[in-house]
């Protein structure tokens, strides 16, 4: 069963990209003592996810910040290599924490991966937004097949306050 509202995240390590290299991180120490605005995307370099997805998040994480989060962070099943490259070329700077799930260990423990391989990609995430808080998810987006709408970083910030 997908995780809900109110559920802890699952421990597992993700990978961060860092300009020193792979970092393996466990959900458990990233999620601590924070408030997190999370998005997923189902892979780095793809259409909807490099137009429109991250680089709203990159636009908007002063006014996502101003509302109270500490961190705001991109996840995909892809590799620390591909998400810190993503990260460069969308000039993410420090406002986006790129996560690897490279195995994709949390989006299964989360239940919310997609079978994207009618496209040549194999198992991912779908596309969704969360808020967590010291662990505990506060809010979820989780968009339909096909959509681009309540992962947003504008809905994600009517839903902050």
């Amino acid at each position: 069963m997908a995780i809900k509202v109110g559920d802890k995240l699952p421990s597992v390590t993700l990978t961060q990209a860092t300009m020193d290299g792979p970092k393996p991180v466990s959900t458990d120490d990233f999620f601590k003592g924070k408030t997190v605005a999370l998005f997923a995307v189902p892979g780095a370099f793809t259409p909807t996810c490099s137009a429109r997805h991250l680089p709203g998040y990159v636009d908007k994480a002063e006014a996502i910040r101003g509302k109270g989060v500490d961190v705001i962070a991109c996840l995909s099943v892809n590799d620390a290599f591909v998400m810190k490259a993503w990260g460069e070329a969308q000039s993410v700077g420090d406002d986006v924490v790129m996560l690897a799930d490279g195995s994709g260990d949390f989006t299964r423990a989360v239940d919310l991966t997609m079978d994207a391989a009618k496209f040549g990609m194999g198992e991912r995430s779908q596309r969704y937004s969360m808020i967590v808080k010291d662990g505990v998810v506060q809010e979820l987006n989780v968009e339909e097949p096909g959509e681009f709408r309540v992962s947003s970083a504008e809905y994600l910030m009517e839903q902050l306050g």
